[in-house]
């Protein structure tokens, strides 16, 4: 069962339909939407500020979520994913958008809408990441618009393949 704890005198919630791992570990002021899944070994630090989680997110293994205290937030929209061994901290990370596998995004940097970070992207601090768009590389920069049509497919085929992968292990 993941490790679900209190802290500051706040408990996580969680939303109907959502998966969290064996050894997932959610601590504080943290909430998270419905149909979500937390993957194995991933930390979603909700000690020091919030962090928001929509509906339809994976957070894929590995995953640590956290922020400044008193300065940065974590708020993830619907239907993100977020890959494998992720860090963000204190980020936006705005609908459909996907936040691919090693990558780091630091705080008060928003992901647009249906974005994409390439694998291994650090996203410097106050980075604002255009809607529709690829980042790739340390620093990550820009590498072109993509398709809204196209990003919307591949980015909600991930989420709801996750929605999948969660149900076989209820």
């Amino acid at each position: 069962m993941a490790l679900i704890k209190s802290v500051r005198g706040f408990t996580p919630k969680i939303g109907e339909d959502t998966y969290l791992a064996d050894n997932a570990t959610i601590i504080g002021d943290v909430v998270i939407g419905k149909g979500c899944s937390v993957w194995f070994g991933t930390i979603l630090r909700g000690d020091v500020n919030s962090i928001r989680v929509g509906n339809g997110v994976n957070i894929q293994d590995g995953s640590v979520l956290h922020t400044l205290y008193e300065k940065s937030t974590i708020e993830i929209e619907d239907d993100v994913s977020i890959g494998h061994n992720v860090t963000i901290h204190g980020a936006k990370i705005c609908a459909g958008a996907l936040v691919g596998m090693g990558s780091v995004v630091l705080d008060n940097a928003v992901i647009g809408e249906g974005a994409i970070i390439a694998a291994g992207s650090v996203v410097l601090s106050n980075t604002i990441v255009e809607p529709g768009s690829i980042y790739a590389g340390v620093p990550a920069k820009f590498v072109k618009k993509v398709d809204p049509e196209q990003s919307k497919e591949i980015n909600q085929k991930i989420a709801k393949n996750y929605h999948m992968y969660a149900s076989w292990y209820k």
